[in-house]
């Protein structure tokens, strides 16, 4: 059942990170119960459910805290649960009648996982903001593009997911512990741009280091700027990947391109790199990207194909090691990482709002009569 089995999770239902978050924990075998908002049951005019995969792994209840009722289940709920997690602006949990203070008063081991874009606090915690403007504050966009060009969005993979899930489920698993040590729970503030501020902890190093070039994007060892760690476009119009950077992988690099001996600039002459760069870029065009798999594939260059999504799911070695897995009809991340003795599974598909507010509640002690009258008092709603 995985690692976290046994640890209860409740989770208010928002996006981004915190959807990201108790994915991650239910695929390790946490109890994540998801608590949706009552007036999105039967939602139309989006995707269908079974495509928000950030939802798998966890049963639906539709809750409206607004009514007195809502707001006492959840709070018996959160009476029974080891984590709450949630990704509201800063104030709203607390107007929601769910303040840290009060649920901590009656469950003093919870801890309880926030996760915003600016924090709880500072001058601009109370603004609207997506990964974008996270990253942006913390000198990550910056670093991220061409040097002829404006800085590149990693898609929302640095602020939401490396700076804001993985950050709150660091952050709620240490809490975790050191409740089940002490007795005593807390809040974890998981701030997408804390997060993604830290990621940047080697590059902060490099720049005191008088090692990186801040002034000119795309002209340092790893962002592109190098010949021997960069993306070069094939034959076909596809592309391929090279991080050669220590002196034996050069070589190597050298040699299967054929460019050996002085062919190229010395491999860390930065004035020579964009010469360099030039001629590796017509060596690649010569072939198509299958070519170069079979002629570099096996070697210790530090090389692989550039793949789209789906071409991904049919590399021989992510199917070698099942990194994607089939649920609710598609294609999909297998859970990660991977446990020896108790791995990880996605136990269920993405649920639509509502979709088990009966049995999660059932499955939390509730009383076929207890739900019954929440459900006429329009307190819970089942889809």
């Amino acid at each position: 059942m995985g690692p976290l089995e046994g640890v209860r999770i409740i989770e208010l239902a928002g996006l981004g990170p915190a959807p990201h978050c108790c994915m991650l924990l239910a695929d390790m075998g946490a109890d994540v119960l998801r608590i949706d908002r009552t007036a999105n049951v039967g939602l139309q005019g989006r995707m269908p459910d079974k495509y928000f995969t950030l939802n798998r792994g966890r049963p639906n209840l539709a809750l409206d805290l607004k009514q007195p009722a809502g707001l006492e289940t959840a709070l018996k709920l959160c009476d029974q649960a080891d984590i709450l997690i949630e990704g509201f602006r800063p104030g709203v949990l607390e107007r929601l009648g769910l303040d840290p203070d009060l649920l901590l008063t009656r469950n003093e081991k919870l801890v309880i996982g926030r996760a915003t874009g600016w924090g709880q606090t500072g001058p601009i915690s109370h603004t609207a903001g997506h990964d974008i403007n996270y990253i942006s504050l913390t000198g990550a966009l910056a670093a991220i593009g061409p040097t002829d060009g404006p800085p590149v969005p990693p898609l929302n993979l640095v602020g939401d997911f490396g700076g804001g899930s993985l950050y709150l489920a660091m952050g709620v698993l240490a809490a975790y512990i050191s409740a089940a040590k002490t007795g005593k729970g807390q809040v974890v503030d998981a701030a997408m741009v804390d997060g993604a501020a830290s990621l940047m902890a080697p590059f902060f190093g490099t720049l005191a280091a008088g090692r990186w070039r801040e002034d000119a994007r795309g002209s340092n060892r790893i962002d592109g700027g190098s010949h021997f760690y960069s993306v070069y476009e094939t034959k076909d119009g596809k592309y391929v990947s090279v991080g050669s950077i220590e002196p034996q992988f050069y070589a190597l690099l050298q040699e299967f391109t054929g460019l050996t001996g002085d062919a190229l600039y010395p491999q860390l002459d930065e004035d020579h790199w964009p010469e360099n760069k030039a001629r590796l870029a017509a060596v690649f065009r010569t072939k198509t990207q299958e070519e170069w798999v079979d002629i570099m594939q096996d070697t210790d260059i530090c090389f692989a194909p550039v793949l789209s999504m789906s071409e991904a799911m049919a590399h021989p070695h992510n199917q070698a090691r099942e990194c994607f897995v089939e649920a609710d009809g598609y294609g999909q991340p297998a859970p990660a990482p991977r446990f020896s003795a108790t791995p990880g599974a996605v136990r269920q598909g993405a649920a639509g709002a509502g979709q088990h507010s009966r049995q999660a509640l059932a499955d939390w002690g509730y009383s076929d009569d207890e739900i019954a009258d929440l459900e006429r008092s329009g307190a819970i709603k089942q889809a």
